[in-house]
């Protein structure tokens, strides 16, 4: 598809200073930034429409410099993604650096895509090729080496691709989520996009780096950080070498009336079958379950899938900790500050007619028990996440519905189309909110094309069902 991809330019944005670190120029990492070293970079993606009247000198004289502009200004505020890692010389630390004897930045290159793809790219429920959007995206080495920890590579890497035949452009990001979760990530894009548009930061947005925000009574940071340290590299990250890269992506949209209808039906087979409600039906355990078992059944339809699984079924997902540790942590906190779920069901009670009642009460009884103590089990992060990442046999949600991303704006209108790479190779799904329908929800997908075909005739019989 990308034959005619071109690279223009590679070169590197540093932050505006002074760098708002403090004097030291460094900031710690919490336990709660620390099970995400060994977790792949996020990769995602956006497509923006440019006007019409568009051409190459347009992007390169006006779209690549603001954009470069406006990156170094949001970088002033959000100077970790800049940054790099180093450890302290025992071990029992690890930072964010910013040296002013060194060049930190952040990579960003520039490309244009001669064919005109760029409305397919945009597009919903048609299968993609998933090789040929990593082309637009940049890639990032893994944090956790052989020798330690990278302390040279980026945290953050940028690529904008134009597309003079579609008249539009895309921005691949990719950052490794040790720096920032959803919330954090997504108030750099508004920063950024709004630095672009208005020339400034947007109120309310500008970051707090205060550490002792987060409490850590329960003595989690040594025990993470030991797990870390005893990792072997690529224990959690695959790579797309090893993963393969023969899928196809494909966006589904549940839609605010499919999420009602889903819900009544639920409801409608519990009593139907006399079994107890779940003890949540908020709308992303529909979703969640309704694609965890149409999913599953999928797999065992699909020629791709080799071999059957029984037993234990695990569905990783991101639960918020703003609103659950028990105290207040501004929405404007820089840093993760998420816990980990792990709901479990057995494989052959998700392939039953119960499927999705099963799966609404596996995922809904986790969440009330993040809610109850979210950190009752967080010693464990790391070990229970190795076994779901790159897995094919089970399901780990990455994104969330409840940032905003679709309102990111950088002059040109808000994006056409979101994608999240990286769940090639985490083997993951991908939730945002959808930029058509207001409390609905986008799903992406990244599945091998027997099985996507499955998957797709399984969710659209579904929604069907919940109708009738």
């Amino acid at each position: 598809l990308f034959r005619s991809l071109k690279v223009k330019e590679t070169c590197h944005i540093s932050p505006t200073p002074p760098l708002p670190l403090g004097d030291s120029h460094s900031l710690p990492l919490t336990f709660l930034d620390i099970p995400w070293l060994l977790f792949p970079p996020s990769q995602p993606l956006f497509f923006f429409q440019l006007p019409s009247t568009s051409s190459p000198s347009f992007f390169a004289s006006t779209v690549v410099p603001k954009i470069k502009a406006s990156l170094s200004s949001a970088l002033e505020y959000f100077s970790p993604f800049a940054a790099r890692l180093a450890a302290s010389e025992d071990s029992n630390k690890i930072k964010f650096v910013l040296d002013e004897t060194a060049s930190f930045s952040v990579p960003l290159t520039t490309a244009e895509c001669d064919d005109g793809q760029f409305e397919y790219l945009c597009r919903d429920y048609c299968q993609k090729n998933a090789n040929d959007l990593h082309q637009l995206v940049p890639n990032l080495q893994s944090l956790r080496t052989s020798c330690g920890l990278d302390h040279l590579s980026p945290l953050l890497a940028i690529q904008i691709t134009y597309f003079p035949k579609g008249h539009g452009i895309s921005i691949g990001v990719a950052h490794h989520r040790v720096v920032s979760d959803e919330r954090t990530f997504n108030n750099f894009m508004h920063s950024w996009a709004s630095f672009c548009k208005h020339g400034k930061l947007p109120p309310g947005l500008q970051p707090t780096f205060d550490r002792a925000l987060i409490l850590d009574p329960n003595g989690l940071e040594p025990i993470l950080l030991n797990q870390f340290w005893k990792s072997e590299p690529g224990s959690i990250i695959p790579t797309l070498e090893t993963m393969g890269l023969g899928s196809v992506r494909s966006t589904f949209v549940m839609g605010p009336t499919h999420i009602a209808k889903a819900k009544q039906w639920i409801l409608a087979q519990c009593e139907k079958k006399n079994r107890t409600y779940p003890v949540l039906l908020s709308p992303y355990v529909v979703t969640c379950a309704f694609v965890w078992a149409c999913l599953v059944k999928a797999q065992l339809e699909s020629p791709a899938q080799t071999r059957i699984h029984k037993g234990p079924t695990y569905f990783g997902f991101i639960a918020g900790g703003i609103t659950r540790l028990g105290y207040r942590v501004p929405v404007n906190y820089f840093g993760n500050c998420v816990g980990f779920g792990r709901a479990i069901a057995k494989r052959e009670e998700l392939l039953s007619e119960d499927g999705i009642l099963v799966a609404a009460d596996a995922i809904g009884q986790t969440i009330k028990k993040l809610d109850r103590d979210v950190l009752g089990e967080a010693g464990n992060w790391i070990s229970d996440w190795e076994p779901i990442v790159g897995s094919d046999l089970h399901v780990n949600i990455v994104g969330s519905p409840k940032v905003d991303l679709y309102e990111v704006d950088f002059g040109w209108g808000k994006p056409k189309k979101i994608e999240e790479n990286s769940i090639d190779v985490m083997r993951g799904i991908s939730l945002t909110e959808s930029r058509e329908m207001k409390g609905g929800i986008e799903i992406g997908m990244a599945l091998p094309k027997s099985t996507m075909d499955a998957f797709s005739c399984r969710f659209t019989q579904g929604l069907l069902d919940f109708s009738l």
